[in-house]
This record gives C-alpha cells, structure tokens and sequence, in this order.
C-alpha cells in the first residue's frame, strides 16, 4: 500500500510546488503591471502640466517666495544622460556621471575604471559666453570599494565693472569650480554607500570693490552622504531591475565674499528617486525613472523679521541660522506652512530606451513651482556607445516662452579604460 501512495504523494507534492510557483510568478506581473501603470500615470501627469502651461503662458509669481543660496553652480546638471530625462539621476542605473546624482552607484559599475567629460552651454538665450564642463571617473579598489573623483568649472565669461558714475574700473572673468573626492562601499549584495568630499571656490569679482566693500573669492568645505539599492531579478520570461537612491548633497559651511560679515547658506539638497528597468529580450531594454528633490536651506520670510540682538532678517534673504539648523528647520519653517514646504520640492520623471546596448533615446520632464523658481520644461537625448567610448546629448525645451534655460545643450564623452586596457 506504502508503494502506492508514495508516488501519489510526490506528485502532490510536485503539484503543490508548481502551483505556488505559479501564483508567485502571476503576482509578479501584476507587481510589475502595477508599476508600470504609475509611471504612465506620472507621465500623463507630466504631459498635462505641460500642456496646461503652454495654453496659460508665462505663470503668475505674485505669491513668489523663491529660496536662493550662493554657488548655485553646484546644483545645475552636468551630463547629457540625466540632462535628457528630465534632470533625473539619483535612483538610475549606475554610469559614469553617477557623481553628482549618487557616488554610491559606481560601487555597482562593471567596468573596473572610467573617465567621462561633459561640456554645455549655459544660458545661451540670454548670454554666450557662459559654460560649465564636468571632468569625472572612478576606480576599483576591490570587489567592494571604490574611488571617485570630480572637477567641475564654471565660467561666467567676461564681466566689465563700473563705478556709480559709470567710469570703467576694470574688467574680470568671475569663475567657479569644484572638486570632490568620493568612497563607495558595498554594504550587501544589493545595497550600498558612499561620502564624498568637497571643496568650493567662487571668484564672482576677481577683488572688486562692491558698495565700498572690499571682495574676495569665496571658499567653503562639504560632504556628500548616499545610499543605493540595485536589485536584478527575472520576471515573465524578462530581465528585470530595481534600483533607488537617497543622497544628501553639500552638507557644509556657509560662503563669504567679503572679509566674514555676511555668509550665504550653499545648496544642502536632498535627493530621493527610483527606477525600473526590463529588457522585453535581447535587443531592446527600457528605463523609467522618478526622482524628488528639496533644498535643506532655511526659506526666507515673507515680513521683515527683528531676533532679539537686533539683527534684522528682510524679505529673501536667509537667517543667520547655523548649518545644522538650517536643515532640519527646513522641513517645518516655511511662512504659509506645510503647503508652501510642499512646494519646495521639486519632481521630476524620465524614460530611456536602448536598442542592442549601443543607441539610446531619452525623453523627460522636470517641473518646480511658480513660487519657488518656475523652472518646468520637457528634456529629450540620445546616445551613442561603442566598446570602449560612448557619446550622449541632451536638449532642453522649456515650457514657457523667453525662457533663460530654452535651447540648453549638453554633450558628454564617456571613455571605459578597462576595455580599451583589454584591446591592447
């Protein structure tokens, strides 16, 4: 009797098995079903925002409340992958560029070293001398650590200085620049992170006397602190991956142009995003990306605010709080509330597509409120890649009309030392 219920109990057994390994592959498609219908719906969102602008015009600001720091060099995109979808890069898969949105990605690079360089042209609609250009790479000390490293220059182009009375008094190109070293650890199999160190000079008068005031180039310290998640996994017959980040950017002291007696806060931001990637098969691979981003500096007030040593803080300007200070009071010390602090963050969302992992096309959509700086405009990209060199663009396409930012370009040139060291 023994022999027969034994084979019987096996294929029950085997049933069992396949059934619930049926059921746990149907609640990952739906899984995937339901992610893929947010990111569309994100996008609709996106879209429509877009078209109401472009039926509306230029929006209104009166209600305007607009949060500035110094060197904001720091916070503009440098390279053209992020620059194509929609200024989104934090929770991406990890490239080349991964400095500036997320250090703790390259800790998942496949290569063993990289160097990339990215140049644009900035502000091209109002001036043409403008231009920021991006140098950055990465090496492998081991299987769980890696190096970084980044300069980025910003110029201003030439800049003629008069007096009150319009007499010449000298003629200078203001510039910034930014160099940064980073560590990146894997901390498991899917999880890692990263510190970055900076350095910060800004020479906007070239020694000028402003107001009567005697200026000096500005000089500060920050550090980076993120943390990634990458997961590959198969799904419906497809290769499939997770992946999301959270960096807190420029966590460091206030800058001064002159000898002390005002210090501007810099841009402390903090970063948060996702991505979902799926290869339908092997020649075809698509990304959606959303990313959320906030300025962990103090708002201004409204009203002219007196503090009890009498120091007196006036409309759009920062209190002289203490770095620290500044970011956790950032989350609750907006005039109008919790509705303005909504305000303050700025989404975005992207979408790249790859045919056979050597041309890609981009498109995206960044959108800021009309009361903290009105920047809303739709990106597009495409790129080129090779075995050992790869070649991307980006333009921007803003939403309102006479903008500062319409016709932005960016160009980037990513160079995979590791294959070319195995060409040789």
């Amino acid at each position: 009797m023994s022999g027969v219920l034994f084979p019987e109990i096996i294929r029950f057994l085997i049933l069992e098995k396949l059934l619930h390994g049926l059921h746990f592959i149907y609640l990952q498609r739906q899984y995937l079903k339901i992610m893929i219908r947010f990111i569309c719906l994100l996008f609709i969102y996106a879209l429509l925002l877009t078209t109401a602008h472009f039926a509306k015009g230029q929006s209104t600001t009166s209600g305007a409340n607009t949060i500035t720091t110094a060197v904001p060099f720091l916070s503009i995109t440098p390279d053209s992958r992020a620059g194509g979808m929609g200024d989104v890069g934090v929770g991406t898969t990890p490239d080349l560029s991964s400095q500036h949105w997320n250090p703790a990605k390259y800790a998942f690079m496949e290569s063993d070293m990289g160097v990339s360089l990215s140049y644009s042209p900035w502000l091209r609609a109002l001036v043409d001398d403008i231009n920021l250009a991006y140098l950055v790479g990465y090496k492998k000390i081991d299987d769980v650590q890696t190096v970084s490293g980044s300069l980025r220059y910003f110029s201003l182009g030439d800049i003629t200085f008069t007096s009150i009375y319009g007499t010449f008094e000298g003629q200078q190109n203001p510039n910034e620049f930014a160099i940064d070293l980073g560590y990146q650890r894997l901390l498991s199999e899917t999880f890692s992170g990263s510190i970055a160190i900076r350095y910060i000079r800004s020479d906007l008068t070239g020694g000028q006397l402003i107001n009567g005031v005697e200026s000096r180039p500005g000089n500060s310290y920050a550090a980076d602190v993120a943390f990634y998640y990458y997961k590959e996994f198969r799904a419906n017959r497809q290769d499939n991956i997770f992946s999301a980040g959270i960096n807190i950017q420029n966590i460091g002291a206030k800058i001064s142009y002159t000898e002390g007696e005002t210090k501007d806060f810099i841009p402390t931001t903090m970063k948060l995003g996702a991505a979902y990637t799926t290869e339908p098969d092997r020649y075809n691979k698509f990304t959606f990306a959303i990313e959320a981003n906030k300025l962990l500096v103090p708002t201004p007030p409204k009203d002219s605010i007196t503090y009890q040593d009498g120091a007196i803080i006036y409309p759009g300007n920062s209190s002289d709080k203490s770095v620290v200070g500044g970011i956790f009071s950032s989350f609750t010390d907006a005039p109008d509330g919790m509705k303005e602090e909504f305000q303050e963050i700025n989404l975005s969302a992207g979408v790249e597509y790859w045919y056979n992992n050597q041309f890609a096309l981009r498109a995206g959509y960044f959108y800021e409120h009309e009361n903290k700086g009105n920047r809303k405009f739709l990106t597009f990209g495409a790129g080129f890649k090779l075995n050992v060199f790869a070649l991307d663009f980006s333009y921007l396409l803003p939403t309102q009309q006479n903008h500062p930012l319409a016709n932005t370009l960016r160009f980037t040139l990513a160079f995979d030392v590791e294959a070319f060291s195995n060409q040789r």
